[in-house]
């Protein structure tokens, strides 16, 4: 194929792209269509792949054992405990003013594309949301759900992959599904989990 051939398909690529994204309507949609056009792993899975703040392994100086989940709300960043000194860092989305927290937990339980029950809380809150929803590429909690102790938090998903990184949540952790997925495969149920504030 001549080069000319390459940037027409190229440029004919795109077009459909743009035409998809804005068909989509939400970030999330036009994430997943990209994914799919593009053959990648959310073709596979049907997950939004976005990955605005790039997963990697950094130098950790604290004291927690390898397979620790440690988050800084304040970094909006969070680490898996390599061991050697390493830590996997990914970002974040973290609780907004007025719903931020902290404590030590252990992983309780771990679910794959779950369902979302809002607590009776946040109905309170929203009146206007669902009562329940069945897991799957709309539904809040994403790809993969890690449930903390006895709370009312999880380390989940999000179909709204631009907002990693900021603090708009109800307290829970959110992560791309592409992190979570990652995290969710590394993590053992009764995993320390260390939330800073």
């Amino acid at each position: 194929m001549s080069a000319r051939s390459v940037s027409l398909a190229r440029a004919a690529q795109f077009a459909i792209f743009v035409s998809l994204a804005v068909a989509a309507a939400t970030p999330a949609r036009a994430f997943f269509l990209f994914d799919i056009f593009q053959g990648g792993p959310g073709a596979h899975e049907g997950r939004p792949m976005a990955a605005p703040i790039p997963r990697e392994v950094v130098a950790y100086g604290g004291h927690e054992a390898p397979g620790t989940i440690v988050v800084s709300t304040r970094e909006r960043r969070l680490y898996y405990v390599l061991g050697d000194g390493e830590a996997l860092r990914y970002g974040v989305g973290v609780g907004r003013p007025g719903f931020e927290w902290g404590g030590v937990h252990r992983v309780t339980s771990k679910r794959e594309w779950p369902d979302w029950t809002p607590p009776s809380q946040m109905i309170r809150r929203r009146p206007d949301l669902p009562r329940h929803m069945e897991g799957g590429i709309e539904n809040p909690l994403g790809a993969r759900a890690i449930y903390i102790g006895g709370t009312l938090y999880r380390i989940h998903g999000s179909n709204e992959p631009d907002t990693i990184g900021q603090a708009v949540s109800s307290g829970c952790i959110r992560m791309t599904n592409n992190d979570v997925i990652d995290l969710y495969d590394r993590v053992h149920v009764g995993a320390k989990v260390v939330v800073m504030r």
